[in-house]
């Protein structure tokens, strides 16, 4: 496995894009444009300092709740997974507590710029929390930050925390902490203490009691499904692993991970199209080497052309000998002999030792121009394409992140208003992902580009709504409408009015939003609304 950072050449080059040719970006301009080497975080699991063993569950949880948060927050986090592989390549066991250097010589393992460590205890229900921020490059500690909540709010409390943390790490972070309260992922406490508990036993009997436990709490708990379903595959049951990995809805952003094992699980089945379909959903999505790859030989098993895909993987990672031995063999498939030998000899330049590349290309040398391969030939060696089986979400938050930063350095080249409305446009698609911390970034980076943005201005009113911050909505929605009338402001004071129980308010504000469009779909719900209480339009 390639550690964090090592891997993002590759991703930019399958995605077609190269860092290189991207022009440099002021920070003023956008915090989303900092370098990634100076954004990559590591958090280590907090200590118990409570002398109660029941509780140690929770040092877990921080890297696993403060990950998502601080991923939101536009930082690249490293994950459960390279965690443990940096442990375990300076070998420590999975569960030590390491000094300052030796946090400081596994964060330059995995190329980490700070360092999240901290402690807890827990005394009549009521959780005391503490962080600090180490910074690797600067060798410095930050001062205590601190929270407490009641145990049955721990995951406000982390929020709270990893709000704290990134405003440590980049003091402009701008993104109210009533967002990071509001942010969506809480979990009933004894289905979260599973899923921990699950992530992180010794044993995959324990890891799969746990993980179904979890399931069975909250049926809808996207980790624990895809956590679920990872551990059902290990354990080589397929058809429970792909049933429980179907659970995780299609437009959370674990299902991109949950369709890649679910796409294995139906290929050990020999349900070859059902992977493809699987395969396929993820890479039209986020376009990994191994999954355009897994796409193919899913299509190969199924007697359809796949050499366009092996030929993508094969390019994107032409350090990999499998995707140049599969290319070879679909070259073969299509009668391209001298081709088929070239990507032969590429993999076998990589892996000499691959006895089934050296058979490959005996019979390949043996082959007439233009003769396809014969699977029922009576060689003895019938080859067939290679799947992988390697997927990991950290491919996939690292090309996410590395085109977020991309994506800002083009944008700083566009005029002011129109990186605005190009970041407004994000915020929106956030807002309607349910993602209130990603919406706020955007809408607070469209205002650092044009604070005159009546979009931004309502994007934040709706992020203040959501959050539980009425009169901050409020004054968003006064400002984006002084700028210009807009449907979205509008709507806000409709809803706000309403659960002020203002109907005459309420009504005026919908008419307002219909003036303006009039099969508003949101605006005739809500004339609907508020016709079933009595009141009327204006």
């Amino acid at each position: 496995m390639r550690p964090p950072l090592k891997r993002l050449a590759l991703y930019l080059t399958l995605l077609g894009v190269f860092a290189s040719i991207v022009p440099p970006v002021r920070a003023q301009e956008s915090p989303a444009a900092a370098q990634p080497g100076g954004r990559v975080v590591l958090v280590l699991p907090f200590e118990n300092r409570s002398g109660d063993p029941t509780v140690s569950w929770i040092g877990d949880s921080f890297p696993d709740t403060l990950n998502k948060r601080l991923n939101s927050a536009g930082f690249l986090t490293i994950s459960h997974d390279d965690r443990a592989y940096a442990l375990d390549h300076l070998g420590l066991p999975a569960g030590f507590r390491p000094s300052r250097a030796t946090t400081i010589r596994i964060a330059q393992q995995l190329d980490a710029n700070f360092v999240v460590v901290g402690s807890y205890t827990v005394a009549k229900s009521r959780i005391a929390i503490q962080a600090q921020v180490l910074s690797v490059d600067a060798l410095t500690l930050s001062r205590p930050l601190q929270d407490g909540a009641e145990l049955n709010r721990l995951f406000d409390a982390e929020n709270a925390i990893a709000w704290k943390v990134a405003r440590e790490i980049d003091p402009a972070f701008s993104v109210a902490e009533q967002t990071f309260l509001a942010a969506p992922g809480a979990e009933p406490l004894p289905a979260f203490e599973d899923y921990i508990r699950g992530t992180n036993a010794p044993t995959a009997q324990e890891r799969l009691q746990r993980l179904q436990a979890a399931v069975q709490l909250a049926p809808d708990y996207a980790a624990a499904l895809l956590a679920l379903g990872k551990e059902q595959y290990a354990a080589r049951d397929y058809a429970a692993a792909a049933a429980t990995l179907s659970l995780v809805p299609a437009t959370d952003r674990l299902a991109l991970e949950a369709n890649f094992y679910r796409g294995l699980s139906m290929f050990n089945t020999a349900n070859y199209a059902a992977a493809q379909k699987a395969f396929n959903f993820v890479e039209t999505r986020l376009p990994l080497p191994e999954v355009v790859n897994d796409e193919a030989v899913a299509m190969s098993r199924q007697g359809k052309d796949g050499v366009v895909l092996f030929r993508r993987a094969s390019v994107a990672d032409p350090s990999d000998e499998d995707y140049h031995y599969n290319l070879a063999i679909g070259l073969f498939r299509e009668g391209v002999i001298d081709q088929a030998l070239a990507e032969t000899d590429a993999a076998l330049k990589l892996v000499p030792a691959d006895n089934e590349a050296v058979e490959l290309r005996k019979q390949l040398q043996a082959a007439p121009a233009g003769s396809r391969l014969n699977p029922n030939a009576s060689s003895g060696f019938s080859p067939v394409e290679r799947v992988r089986r390697n997927y990991t979400e950290t491919g996939f938050r690292q090309a996410a992140f590395l085109l977020d930063q991309m994506r800002a350095a083009r944008l700083a080249t566009l005029p002011p208003a129109q990186r605005a409305a190009q970041y407004s446009q994000l915020g929106r698609d956030y807002l309607a992902e349910g993602l209130m911390p990603e919406a706020e970034n955007q809408f607070q980076w469209a205002l650092a580009a044009d604070p005159r943005s009546a979009e931004a201005h309502a994007g934040l009113a709706q992020v203040r709504e959501y959050s539980g911050d009425p009169a901050q909505a409020r004054a968003q929605a006064a400002t984006s409408l002084r700028l210009q009338p807009n449907v979205a402001a509008w709507m806000v004071l409709a809803r706000l009015d309403l659960a002020a129980n203002q109907l005459p308010a309420s009504a005026d504000d919908v008419a307002h939003a219909l003036l303006i469009e009039p099969g508003n779909f949101a605006a005739q719900a809500m004339r609907q609304a508020l016709q079933q209480r009595g009141q009327t339009l204006p």
